[in-house]
């Protein structure tokens, strides 16, 4: 473990957030880098329980060995640190700065005080492997004469393109987008992960022999029986990326769109592109409205605010979550209680309000002009869904004034049509790509991982499906594999 009394001696630290006023100005990463040492100190405070529960299945997925690298970070061993993280996780530097930590939920300091500083402690192993040159291109010794196309270059495509390479089959990346990286590209804003990044992560993967071919829409311009015949296995990492509507009056008027057809364009801006004026979609100087409490409306509240909004309001139809864990949410549970994200920080005026159902919007020369909405409460379950009832509050009903509204209440599955139905592969009750204990569809030799057979889903996740779909192919290629199992997705 680390100091025997570390978590006597230190606090849980974080990173500081940069001055607000800074940050709004621009697109960079919204906390400083703490000193080294508060890395230290802050690996000190780890147990190193007789049960690490930050390991389990409540808390990473992934299984990484917490514990040991916590330690390894007191005793200043940066290197073996990567060793150890990388045998579980492909991509740190993407988790220690978008993964909202279940591992911290499940610390078992956690039940008496602060967990440990997990996450950041991630990033920092990360960095330091980048700065130092212990993460650098590592080609395989041999080929085994295996094609595998990946369809999809997200955490989950990146993960089992990454695991197959390891051991020698020739990976071809297919992206429909222009740019590799999927939602780590397109669906997460530079201040939340500045896009180097992800590119420096590319970068390695190309000199290692993997090949990225962004402009590839499966189904589209890539035949579906040209990938079948030249590759010997594909693995369908697409993601959930059909949204979740809003079916109320007004929904078709301009200024109303999806909030994946809004920070994507920002981030192309940040990336030297040019959106047509006909297609922009901008919040500079306009009342904006987001509909959706979760991390994607928080996305969407951090970029309005940097776009330059004369105001921001967000509505969440469900109710305030806790300040503390309720009765029946108890540890290692991931914690289900009320927090302010970095662009809530941001907001000048309080924006979220919780228990809002929007009922209608109304127009004014043709463009959104109004939202008109109620406040409700939660009744008695439904005999038919088992869901609360919706009751709406009398004479509480509401008009709000709005310019642009960013739709971003979640993901209902993969997009129906092309790739899948072209394929033909069983879908589940959901509406998600079906598959086995191996990650293989209902087609032999397709296999798929993440969201588009999960659901919606944490990067965490998604890195554990792609790990395990690749142990699958391989398996299906060679009779046999050396690939690790990701523990929580095997059978």
């Amino acid at each position: 473990m680390g100091a025997i009394k570390g978590f006597m001696e230190h606090g849980r630290e974080t990173p500081e957030g940069r001055d607000v006023k800074d940050r709004l100005n621009d697109w960079k990463e919204v906390y400083h880098e703490m000193p080294e040492q508060k890395y230290k100190d802050q690996g000190a405070r780890c147990m190193d329980c007789g049960v690490p529960f930050c390991q389990s299945n409540t808390g990473c997925p992934l299984g990484n060995m917490i514990p040991d690298w916590n330690d390894m970070v007191y005793r200043d061993r940066w290197e073996d640190a990567l060793a150890y993280m990388s045998k579980t996780n492909n991509f740190p530097e993407f988790t220690g700065k978008i993964c909202p930590a279940p591992c911290e939920g499940a610390c078992v300091l956690g039940i008496t005080e602060p967990a440990v500083t997990i996450r950041n402690i991630e990033e920092k192993i990360a960095e330091e492997g980048f700065a130092r040159g212990f993460i650098k291109p590592s080609p395989p010794l041999k080929r085994t004469g295996k094609k595998v196309a990946v369809v999809g270059s997200g955490p989950a495509g990146l993960a089992a393109a990454d695991q197959l390479n390891k051991v020698g089959h020739s990976v071809v990346v297919l992206e429909k987008d222009d740019r590799i990286g999927g939602l780590l590209m397109y669906g997460i804003p530079n201040f939340k992960l500045e896009k180097e990044i992800v590119q420096r992560r590319i970068d390695v993967m190309e000199k290692e022999g993997v090949e990225f071919r962004p402009n590839s829409h499966v189904g589209g311009n890539v035949k579906i029986e040209d990938l079948q015949n030249d590759f010997d296995a594909v693995i369908l990492c697409g993601g959930a990326q059909q949204p979740r509507d809003l079916p109320v009056e007004g929904r078709d008027l301009d200024g109303i769109h999806f909030a994946m057809d809004f920070l994507p364009q920002q981030t192309k801006r940040l990336q030297g592109d040019t959106i047509p004026e006909s297609e922009a979609i901008t919040a500079k100087d306009k009342n904006v409205l987001v509909i959706g409490g979760g991390d994607t409306g928080s996305d969407c509240l951090g970029t309005s605010l940097r776009q330059g909004a004369k105001r921001v309001d967000q509505f969440e139809l469900l109710p305030a979550p806790p300040e503390g864990r309720a009765e029946g949410n108890p540890w290692p549970n991931w914690p289900q209680i009320y927090r302010v994200s970095s662009s809530h920080e941001e907001a000048i005026d309080e924006v979220r309000d919780f228990c809002v159902m929007t009922k209608k919007f109304s127009e004014k020369d043709g463009k959104v002009n109004k939202v008109h909405a109620v406040k409700i409460e939660f009744g008695d379950p439904d005999p038919k869904t088992g869901r609360p009832s919706i009751i709406e509050v009398p004479g509480s009903e509401f008009e709000l004034q709005v310019d642009l509204v960013l739709l971003a209440m979640g993901f209902l599955g993969p997009i129906r049509g092309g790739m899948i139905e072209q394929l033909g592969v069983d879908l589940d009750g959901r509406g998600n790509v079906a598959c086995d204990g191996k990650k293989m569809t209902s087609v032999p030799g397709v296999f798929v991982a993440g969201d588009m057979t999960r659901g919606q889903s944490l990067v965490v996740w998604a890195i554990a499906e792609g790990r395990e779909a690749a142990r699958g192919v391989d398996e299906y290629l060679m009779g046999s594999t050396i690939l690790p199992h990701s523990e929580f997705l095997s059978v």
